[in-house]
């Protein structure tokens, strides 16, 4: 599957060096915005053409469009970004800001003497309060490049963008097993693509351009793997409902006639053969 999404982009042989040229010219002048919501767009188109089940790459077109989506895609991750930005700076800007309360304080009441036990359990306090606000912001961090794929799929599917906030849309995505493989693969090939361009900025240059155009090919790799597990997912839903009974069917209980009303009946055929009126 990783080798089918590396090779994504290549199925379109005529111009496949064209989109990754404007993507990763886009991707480069990512820092003014517009460029960046336009590649958001594209991948949203990417991962709607895959669950449609077209191996085909989107093309650079219909740029308003591509604009909309992108838009829509980028409140999702604003959305998602901003719990775990908003606890990173409350719980370690707190842990900083108790360092600079006890040491001041510290200074203030010894000089440059030895610190006192109640600095040290200060000082001791923020570094904890540090270490685990790092910790819980890599976590939240983690969780939010978790669900923002699914999020932007569902945009992709429905093109309505509540339903990329809805917990009950979202949850049998997340839980499901061919989600988590394809975000897990998708992960390891942008990592991968990270570690090549970081590897390559020991030549400034090189490596700047480098990020720009390897960081596209590889989330462009990422999101086919997402739009296929989008495909696999909704074809297992259809399935599982073709199985099951619809509410207006009537059940097999429902078709049986009651039991009374078949005692009424063979006692109105044994009185009619005995010539009674019952």
């Amino acid at each position: 599957m990783i080798q089918r999404s590396l090779q994504y982009l290549r199925n379109d042989e005529d111009s496949w060096l064209t989109t990754v040229l404007i993507g990763g010219v886009l991707s480069l002048l990512g820092a003014l915005v517009i460029p960046a919501i336009l590649v958001l767009g594209y991948l949203v188109r990417v991962v709607r053409e895959t669950m449609r089940g077209n191996e085909h790459p989107p093309a650079f077109d219909e740029w308003g469009d591509l604009l909309g989506d992108g838009l829509r895609a980028f409140a999702v991750v604003v959305v998602y970004g901003l719990v775990p930005a908003v606890v990173s700076a409350v719980v370690i800007g707190g842990g900083v800001l108790s360092f600079v309360v006890v040491g001041g304080s510290t200074g203030g009441m010894s000089g440059p003497g030895p610190v006192g036990p109640q600095s040290g359990l200060g000082l001791g306090i923020g570094l904890l309060v540090i270490l685990v606000g790092g910790v819980l912001a890599l976590v939240l961090t983690l969780l939010a490049a978790y669900i923002v794929p699914a999020a932007i799929a569902t945009i992709a599917e429905h093109d309505d963008l509540s339903r990329a906030f809805s917990v009950g849309e979202l949850r049998p995505v997340l839980t499901s097993g061919t989600y988590a493989t394809a975000w897990l693969s998708g992960f390891a090939i942008v990592l991968a693509a990270g570690l090549v361009a970081g590897a390559l900025n020991a030549i400034p240059p090189v490596g700047f351009l480098a990020g720009g155009f390897l960081g596209f090919y590889a989330a462009v790799a990422a999101y086919y793997l997402i739009g296929t597990a989008g495909a696999r997912s909704t074809r297992s839903r259809c399935a599982t409902a073709a199985t099951q009974p619809t509410s207006g069917r009537p059940s097999e209980r429902q078709l049986r006639p009651p039991r009374r009303s078949a005692r009424m009946a063979l006692r109105r055929t044994l009185c009619s053969r005995v010539g009674l009126y019952c």
